[in-house]
């Protein structure tokens, strides 16, 4: 075998494994660094581009669940005010036995019950109008259908005004949940026998225009302006019985919605749970595997230093037979 100088091979033998073993290392280390197996995109195209999808179902995910959260804090807030309604109801039923029933009230006294029970109706309208966030809390009907049953009223009347929240990845095409505005002028306005609602009068707007029983078989709870309210004794008692009837009616509706709502939410995490799943197979390093990895090229690259620094002590050789 003949020595020369001119091309040393074993130096650039060793100089293209340093290279490639540093190579390596860096790698190595930034992927314990990053916690990812793909780095680069030419690491793994397919692997890639499935991770990036995966992540942007995650990110739908997390949307989709903060809607059905904040769903449920639009209900919990409607079932508060509903909660306060019932209580002024009966309330308001209480100042009826107070106000008509006892003999030894003066008509001062009974006048005294009045003026609260009128100031409860105008809260009542008040509560009604209530907001949250800006979204109206209640579906207050403008022009309702002669004939229309209370169970269409409550809940299935095509005039409801509803909130669709999506529950999956694929927006409005897919699968949601719609939120139905409790009807709750509708559930505090009746006839004075406490039959029928009012919307079976085809009444202009749920709330009555006079205050006489006299004038209109129709009696709402809710009055907007002094001249819509009611003494106590121009309300019979079975009225407030069949109002709170339609409020519990309307809790539990919402209790629904909720449970509806809480099933939704339980989906979205487990789904968001096995998704990442899936996603930490694809993308994430294992830590024993490339440490060894790491180990390994970081002696290969001192090896690999260390014999190109012995291939290039050969021109030493060459000048030692030169002398």
């Amino acid at each position: 075998m003949s020595f020369t100088v001119s091309n040393n091979s074993a130096a650039a033998s060793s100089n293209y494994y340093l290279g490639k073993n540093q190579e390596l290392l860096q790698k190595s280390i930034k992927k314990l660094a990053s916690g990812k197996k793909l780095i680069a995109p030419n690491d793994d195209p397919g692997s890639l581009s499935v991770a990036m999808k995966l992540n942007a179902s995650i990110s739908r995910l997390t949307g989709a669940r903060n809607n059905v959260q904040n769903g449920t804090s639009f209900l919990e807030v409607q079932d508060g005010v509903l909660e306060g309604v019932g209580r002024i109801v009966t309330r308001m039923s209480e100042l009826k036995g107070l106000g008509s029933q006892d003999p030894m009230k003066s008509s001062q006294d009974i006048e005294s019950y009045n003026l609260e029970f009128r100031d409860l109706q105008r809260q009542l309208y008040d509560m009604s109008q209530m907001t949250f966030n800006g979204v109206s809390l209640f579906a207050n009907y403008s022009s309702p259908e002669t004939g229309a049953a209370q169970e269409s009223i409550f809940r299935n009347d095509s005039r409801n005004h509803t909130i669709s929240i999506h529950t999956s990845t694929q927006g409005s095409q897919g699968s949601k949940i719609s939120l139905h505005k409790a009807a709750l002028l509708a559930a505090l306005t009746m006839t004075n026998d406490a039959n029928q609602t009012a919307a079976a009068f085809g009444t202009a707007d749920f709330k009555t225009t006079t205050g006489t029983a006299s004038n209109t078989n129709i009696i709402s709870f809710a009055a907007q302006e002094s001249t819509e309210v009611w003494d106590l004794d121009a309300v019979s008692m079975g009225v407030f019985q069949k109002a709170l009837e339609n409020i519990s009616f309307l809790r539990a509706q919402v209790g629904g919605q909720m449970s509806r709502l809480s099933f939704a939410a339980d989906t979205l995490s487990v789904q968001q749970t096995n998704i990442r799943a899936a996603l930490g197979r694809i993308e994430d390093v294992d830590i024993a595997e490339e440490s060894s990895n790491l180990s390994k090229y970081s002696i290969l690259t001192q090896a690999a230093a260390s014999m190109l620094t012995q291939a290039n002590s050969t021109n030493d050789v060459a000048l030692m037979l030169l002398r």
